[in-house]
């Protein structure tokens, strides 16, 4: 292959990263906006757009090499993978411990909850189970 040539796939190649990139973005967006619960919106926003994400820095790198920003893009999508499934997970957690239910018949395992009658989680209906008002 030619300089040329290689320039050429160099670029296509960015393009194609850039575009899935903005795709599994604008995905994430639309699952944000039309989802109905924390549950289902979390999950929209951390899988495509961390591959979103990933893709648009891949490009990065694809287009500055391994040194210098391309070596930041690499270490972006690194902290990308260990930290947005953390946050996911978080954010899931703290949605059951408020008390926050699922759709449907879908429930969380309760073992160490159901021995305590007080928790939010075991009450997805309110505090109207409560006697101390």
């Amino acid at each position: 292959m030619t300089g040329v040539d290689l320039a050429l796939v160099e670029q296509a190649t960015i393009s194609i990263l850039v575009i899935i990139g903005c795709f599994f973005l604008a995905v994430g967006t639309l699952g944000l906006l039309r989802l109905p619960n924390v549950y289902n919106r979390m999950h929209a926003t951390s899988k495509p757009t961390t591959l979103g994400t990933a893709a648009i820095f891949l490009a990065g790198f694809v287009q500055f090499g391994p040194a210098g920003a391309g070596l930041t893009s690499l270490v972006g999508i690194i902290f990308l993978f260990l930290t947005v499934p953390t946050g996911a997970h978080m954010i899931a957690r703290a949605a059951q411990e408020i008390g926050v239910p699922f759709l449907g018949s879908v429930t969380w395992p309760t073992k160490h909850r159901e021995a305590d009658p007080d928790h939010p989680a075991s009450h997805p209906e309110g505090d109207e189970h409560r006697d101390d008002e």
